[in-house]
């Protein structure tokens, strides 16, 4: 037994926590990884998007992958302000304000969005409409996905930035060197209170974003049968 698990009865536990906190990070970043190539697929397949497909990196660390799903996102976002953008430019102001209008029924919206990408793409697919219409009259572009770019930019520029998503595969006391570097073992309390910060945020983000794609993707896949 190491000499500061005498002094510090606590470190083995905080030692598993650690552990856990961490492959819980990275695999909530994984699953907006998947959740965000999902809908750049969507956006590929039926808005004539070019939105490139990411995948983790497990040879870099959490910030290198942070940027990674941040990079992605970004683009999602100014490929939908595009989106905006033509819709803006093709309609008159009285029917573009119609997408926007909580009162007007959503049919009548698919239907205008739908016609924009007819002369925008020159041959739309049946589900365009309905696809633009739920990516601007919703919070997924908006609040979602700024909320967790934000995390994301904290999460990198935190303690666990530099730390590899790889170290889950080495013994416990690589592991704890690689969280910790040059920090005593008594600040494993510290090292616990950093990851459960950022996480409790962050999870909850993640889940909401997830939940908005889903939602999207869903109603795709029922349009296709």
């Amino acid at each position: 037994m190491a000499l500061s698990d005498l002094l510090y009865p606590d470190n083995p536990r905080r030692r598993q926590e650690l552990i856990h906190l961490h492959q819980e990070l990275l695999d909530c970043m994984s699953t907006n990884c998947c959740a965000t190539n999902e809908l750049a697929r969507v956006l590929n397949e039926h808005l004539g998007c070019t939105i490139t497909h990411i995948q983790m990196r497990e040879s870099s660390t959490v910030k290198e992958n942070c940027d990674i799903i941040i990079r992605a996102m970004n683009e999602i976002q100014h490929q939908v302000q595009k989106i905006d953008s033509n819709m803006k430019e093709k309609l008159e102001p009285v029917l573009y304000q119609k997408l926007y209008d909580i009162k007007e029924p959503e049919l009548e919206k698919i239907a205008i969005a739908h016609k924009v990408f007819s002369i925008v793409l020159g041959e739309a697919t049946s589900t365009a409409g309905m696809v633009a219409i739920k990516l601007l009259g919703s919070s997924l572009i908006t609040l979602t996905v700024s909320k967790l770019v934000s995390l994301l930019v904290q999460i990198g520029a935190s303690v666990l930035g530099g730390i590899s998503i790889t170290i889950l595969g080495l013994g416990i006391e690589m592991i704890l060197h690689a969280i910790l570097g040059a920090m005593e073992r008594n600040q494993l309390l510290a090292a616990v209170k950093s990851y459960e910060k950022h996480l409790a945020e962050f999870r909850a983000a993640s889940e909401k974003y997830q939940r908005a794609i889903h939602e999207v993707t869903s109603l795709v896949r029922q349009q296709v049968q």
